[in-house]
């Protein structure tokens, strides 16, 4: 069954190379999957959105993605931009990287399932530097269960090597996947 994944993230934070591996890894455990970039402003730091298809069968639909299912959000600071919520459907899953309470996030009340995690955290822990991306691989192949585990971790190390491996494992034990929403 076709998923649709939107990434909100800013410059620089990963969420290209992110969804690249979740392709990479669906495609090799057998199934179909694509992911379109789109860049505002081309800079570090400027929001930076892009459009992820997961499905056990071919995906023909090239565009942007108007109803996701799921959203991953790699900055708290977008949860206020205009579009981050556009769409959104009902009962959907949203992966977000903070620190700041459930409660405090005014999240729209049709949000099925977030999960947090402090990704930037845990990367710079195990990592050395800010960039979330593979700690949000973790915290989305908890609460999704859209991508085979240990075929993502294969990937993220041949990639991205032991460090990020190690952040994307802390990231994924962590995880707090609130069922039923906001409430």
């Amino acid at each position: 069954m076709l998923k649709e994944i939107r990434l909100h993230s800013r410059g620089g934070q990963g969420a290209v190379k992110a969804a690249q591996l979740v392709v990479e890894s669906v495609v090799t455990s057998g199934g179909y999957a694509h992911f379109i970039p789109f860049f505002g402003v081309e800079r570090k730091g400027s929001p930076v959105f892009g459009f992820l298809r997961i499905d056990d069968k071919d995906i023909r639909l090239k565009c942007q993605i108007y109803t996701p299912d799921v959203l991953i959000i790699m900055d708290d600071s977008l949860l206020s931009a205009p579009k981050t919520f556009e769409g959104m459907k009902d009962g959907a899953v949203v992966v977000l990287n903070t620190v700041k309470p459930l409660g405090s996030l005014g999240l729209p009340t049709t949000v099925g399932t977030v999960a947090t995690v402090d990704a930037t955290g845990i990367a710079l822990e195990k990592t050395g530097n800010t960039i979330p991306n593979t700690s949000m691989l973790g915290a989305f192949a908890k609460a999704t269960g859209m991508v085979d585990w240990e075929n993502l971790k294969k990937h993220i190390l041949k990639l991205f090597g032991q460090k990020n491996l190690d952040a994307a494992e802390h990231s994924y034990n962590v995880t707090v996947v609130h069922k039923g929403g906001v409430s």
